[in-house]
């Protein structure tokens, strides 16, 4: 969250990508560094017990969601 909100401030499109856990994490650092309401991608959560497979399926699901945030 932090690279992000130091990309966007410098005119970098940049987004977080977090699992649904830390979403009052990324919240309450967004709004901490003025940046309230920043989108971030919220993967379902846990990952990490994923396989490299079950990971690549997982993320290309939000292939789409990141590409937009870039673009805004």
């Amino acid at each position: 969250m932090h690279d992000t909100v130091e990309f966007e401030k410098r005119g970098v499109p940049s987004t977080t990508v977090i699992t649904e856990a830390f979403r009052t994490a990324a919240d309450f650092q967004f709004k901490g560094k003025g940046m309230e309401g920043h989108p971030y991608v919220k993967l379902p959560h846990p990952v990490s017990n994923l396989s490299a497979d079950e990971m690549k399926s997982v993320t290309l699901g939000f292939v789409d969601e990141v590409a937009g945030q870039l673009k805004n």
